[in-house]
């Protein structure tokens, strides 16, 4: 009850965690069954809430990635993809301003810029609009 009490988690993430405590006899599958029909477990509730959470530093890519890891099933992701999609370029552009703030000089400043955004899980064509947008914006072409 600790762990969900501290935030959501998935059916999986909890599954690995209480396997450590597990003994002979006692079925874990059962206990996560009961948490699932008392609602105090549930896979799309944990997804809505890290989306949530996640969605103003990374991009969908990465978002999606790390859900796959917590063992969320593929239908869920799919479900929280549509919405992130319509954020994802307000997202890039929020976090590009707070670590540039302005339009690369060089093609090696450019490097640097796509390398940071495509590791917060940004696509490439998010984040060339988001450049694109950049110099558009600093030369008064916006």
């Amino acid at each position: 009850m600790r762990y969900l009490a501290r935030r959501e988690h998935s059916r999986a993430e909890l599954h690995s965690k209480l396997q450590l405590y597990v003994q002979e006899g006692e079925d874990l599958e059962a206990v996560l069954d009961e948490l699932e029909k008392r609602n105090w477990l549930s896979d799309s509730r944990a997804v809505t809430l890290f989306v949530d959470t996640k969605r103003g530093r990374f991009g969908s890519q990465r978002i999606a990635h790390e859900l796959r890891q917590k063992g969320i099933a593929e239908n869920l992701i799919d479900q929280a993809m549509p919405q992130l999609k319509e954020t994802e370029l307000d997202a890039a552009r929020e976090v590009w301003q707070r670590k540039f703030g302005i339009s690369p000089a060089d093609p090696k400043e450019k490097a640097r810029q796509i390398r940071f955004l495509q590791s917060r899980g940004f696509t490439m064509e998010v984040i060339f609009k988001v450049l694109k947008l950049s110099s558009a914006t600093e030369e008064g072409e916006y």
